[in-house]
């Protein structure tokens, strides 16, 4: 008997996702500056893979040197020469349609279990003084029993207790946003990873494009977002305190320690940024760089 193979769910199949940004800066006189804005093709533990179809660089981007980090980001590096500086990057890339897998059976490692160089992810950083929250960690989430209960928990209390909106600035540390109640997606990431490293889980900061699938759209302009992601049972999981519920399309552009290692742009001198345009949505599977880009529709 010949048995007809089964046909792959919608939700099986690989998203193209059109992405990409453009920043603009006035630039006072010769200035070195780095950033950290280009997906690579990645595969994950779960079989899903991130692979980027097509990428052109726009502006003054076609002209920068690259290299990798020791997070394994690619980063440019450039002199922006004075004057309007204007730099960006246009990709098309497949990314799964399933939203964030839930696994809440997962454990918590024992310290001296974890791998050595998920280590640096326990210690305060920067932006994360995970040393600040420690007792009020333990005392809000210690009798937690279970890794990914612990961290869930952690993204439950800070989705109901901070509102999401402007009030943070780019020094703004996980403990200074936690008390002022008010964060934006960078801010929920920071708090996310604090907690959790103060309760002995690796944690990490993320940043990409989230695009509006399978959603209702946002009105509000597209930016580039931040979570963030625990190592549990042996892999890191995503977690998404602003959001606080399963999302597809997740485009990965960095990680580190906090959000100084995966900064945008970082200068070395007085650039002011006066344009900034960032776009991530579905897009058909003909689709290429030189369609103009999909129109929102609210």
């Amino acid at each position: 008997m010949v048995q007809t193979p089964a046909v792959p769910s919608s939700i099986d199949q690989p998203v193209r996702v059109r992405a990409g940004f453009s920043l603009t800066f006035d630039v006072p006189y010769p200035t070195p500056m780095l950033f950290v804005v280009q997906p690579v093709d990645r595969l994950y533990p779960t079989g899903t893979r991130q692979r980027i179809v097509d990428e052109r660089p726009l502006g003054a981007a076609q002209g920068i040197h690259s290299y990798t980090d020791i997070h394994g980001n690619r980063v440019w590096r450039t002199l922006a020469q004075p004057g309007e500086f204007t730099v960006g990057h246009d990709l098309i890339a497949e990314v799964t349609r399933r939203p964030d897998p839930i696994l809440p059976d997962l454990p918590k490692h024992r310290v001296e279990d974890l791998p050595d160089e998920t280590i640096q992810y326990l210690l305060p950083s920067r932006y994360v003084d995970s040393d600040l929250v420690s007792g009020e960690a333990w005392e809000r989430f210690g009798h937690i029993a279970g890794g990914w209960a612990q961290v869930q928990a952690i993204s439950d209390f800070l989705h109901d207790e901070c509102v999401y909106g402007s009030g943070s600035t780019s020094t703004t540390t996980a403990r200074q946003a936690l008390d002022s109640k008010r964060a934006v997606c960078r801010d929920f990431a920071h708090m996310g990873v604090a907690f959790c490293r103060a309760l002995n889980i690796p944690a990490r900061y993320v940043c990409g494009y989230l695009p509006d699938i399978d959603i209702t759209p946002d009105p509000v302009p597209m930016d580039f977002h931040a979570w963030f992601e625990a190592y549990l049972g042996g892999e890191w999981r995503t977690f998404d305190a602003r959001h606080n519920k399963p999302r597809a399309g997740r485009l990965l552009i960095a990680q580190g320690r906090d959000a100084s290692d995966v900064a945008f742009t970082t200068t070395f001198g007085a650039a002011r940024l006066t344009h900034m345009k960032v776009w991530a949505d579905e897009t058909g599977e003909g689709t290429t760089l030189d369609d103009p880009p999909k129109p929102r529709v609210f």
